[in-house]
């Protein structure tokens, strides 16, 4: 479904922590690595293709999350011609997104990305809020940046990690590695591994390669 200028509608997610941190997950079968997003399908309205994305993509019900905010008006981007399916090429020019911020109020074993018999990524991980403007690939980066900046206004203020996103810092660590199939990696205890111990210093986060020839964002099945 396209508009009369050839963007389709689709919703973005960006979805929180309490740590403030970002969901970040990797495209299956791919080194790219993106927020969830998906078309709106005809008869949709934006909440409801959210939600119905969040449970194909990240296996997270409408109790699991709580909507903080959301962007106010379209933001669009044009795909290049070389990522476009050829048959789609001269009608399909890039999306148009709603952006909702969410807050998980689940816990992080609720999620899962094998929810449907077609899954979208097959690992995550929590990021800093700013980090996906640095490896995001370069077309998107514009609505990357206007999204994060339009939403931040947002963030709850009493998370550990606001000082970084008040004074517009970057910081380049992260605390959790990713999760394979949704499942987190957690510290071990007496050489065993234990689900619930505390993270230790952040390790420096490894920039995942710039995406290649398929990105979610080009005119195909379900993107």
């Amino acid at each position: 479904m396209l508009d009369r200028e050839g963007f389709r509608p689709n919703v973005g997610i960006v979805l929180l922590n309490h740590r403030n941190q970002v969901f970040w997950g990797k495209r299956i079968r791919t080194h790219s690595w993106q927020f969830p997003q998906g078309g709106i399908n005809y008869g949709e309205t934006p909440e409801q293709a959210m939600y119905r994305e969040l449970h194909e993509e990240v296996g997270l019900n409408p109790e699991h999350v709580r909507i903080v905010a959301r962007t106010r008006d379209w933001l669009r981007y044009e795909v290049p011609q070389n990522f476009i399916r050829r048959d789609a090429r001269g009608h399909y020019r890039g999306q148009k997104q709603i952006w909702f911020l969410l807050q998980l109020i689940g816990r992080d074993c609720d999620m899962n990305l094998r929810a449907t018999d077609h899954p979208e990524f097959d690992a995550w991980r929590w990021n800093e809020y700013w980090i996906p403007l640095d490896v995001v690939i370069e077309f998107k980066r514009d609505v990357y940046q206007m999204a994060l900046t339009e939403l931040a206004r947002f963030l709850p203020r009493n998370a550990q990690h606001n000082r970084y996103l008040r004074s517009g810092m970057r910081t380049h660590h992260r605390d959790d590695a990713p999760r394979q199939n949704g499942r987190a990696e957690a510290p071990a205890l007496n050489g065993k591994p234990r689900l619930d111990a505390p993270a230790g210093p952040p390790p420096t986060v490894v920039v995942p390669p710039s995406v290649v020839a398929q990105d979610a964002a080009v005119a195909g099945p379900r993107r």
